[in-house]
């Protein structure tokens, strides 16, 4: 307008109108289920039954999968030299891909991440449950008869899928346990415990680090931790994970999946078989 003012007024006024440098959040939700609030009652429900019974509750999901290879990552890390990374990320240039799959033990504040190079299939999520339980699931709930898994309705441990509830019946007749799955409903992953208890102080902790290797990236993991008491271990998993997939013929009418009778497309159970 023509009259000359300065930074500190500028910043004054800025401040008097409520006018700051704010960074954009992910707050707005793309959809509402009619059964959301519901299902939330549900899980609620379930993790205080398991948990007044001394049973696991684990809540799962696959991290951001990471390029392999010299490529940028956001952050800074203290160097005596500049760090110069390739000035694209085209997957051809690297090493492959990190699947981290993270398994979140919610009553000992204990997170198990495990790494793979291949795919991320509803396999690869059977395997890490059981590498979790064969680690420390077993040793820390001896008497344990049943296990709760926590996870988001998409992805490899889809809600919709049969192939993952075919993974799912020969993982709990592998562990001799009753695996119940509560899936949380659409739109509301970011809901899931190992989200915000565990994921960001694993990427805080990555921050500005080059994955060069499978190695650099387990190192720099399992710094994670809070003042709280989460410590995060890593594990490799370097079986190979085919996609494509389908699941046996027969499959739906001999399974040992029980759905709930309250909101059966998230919440049943998987049964051991006799071998």
């Amino acid at each position: 307008m023509g009259t000359p003012a300065s930074r500190r007024t500028i910043r004054r006024l800025l401040r008097k109108l409520k006018v700051g440098c704010r960074t954009a959040r992910k707050k707005k939700t793309m959809g509402h289920h009619p059964d959301r609030n519901a299902q939330f009652e549900n899980i609620s429900k379930l993790r205080q039954e398991y948990q007044a019974a001394g049973d696991p509750v684990i809540s799962i999901d696959t991290k951001k999968k990471e390029l392999l290879g010299n490529f940028h990552r956001d952050g800074q890390t203290y160097t005596q030299q500049t760090v110069e990374t390739f000035d694209h990320d085209f997957p051809s240039a690297g090493q492959g891909k990190l699947i981290p799959h993270g398994i979140f033990d919610m009553a000992k504040n204990q997170a198990s991440i495990h790494l793979n190079t291949s795919n991320d299939t509803g396999e690869l999520c059977c395997d890490s449950i059981a590498l979790w339980w064969q680690e420390y699931g077993q040793a820390a709930y001896p008497t344990a008869k049943r296990l709760l898994i926590l996870c988001d309705g998409g992805g490899s441990n889809s809600a919709t899928q049969y192939l993952f509830k075919e993974d799912l019946q020969r993982l709990a007749t592998r562990l001799g346990i009753e695996l119940r799955v509560a899936h949380y409903p659409p739109y509301c992953s970011k809901h899931n415990p190992i989200e915000h208890r565990v994921f960001p102080h694993i990427t805080r902790a990555c921050r500005g680090v080059i994955f060069h290797t499978v190695e650099i990236a387990r190192q720099f993991i399992e710094r994670a931790k809070t003042n709280t008491g989460l410590r995060v271990c890593v594990r490799l998993l370097e079986k190979v994970y085919a996609t494509g997939r389908k699941y046996v013929e027969g499959f739906k009418t001999n399974m040992k999946i029980l759905f709930d009778d309250h909101l059966p497309k998230w919440n049943y159970r998987a049964l051991p078989q006799a071998t």
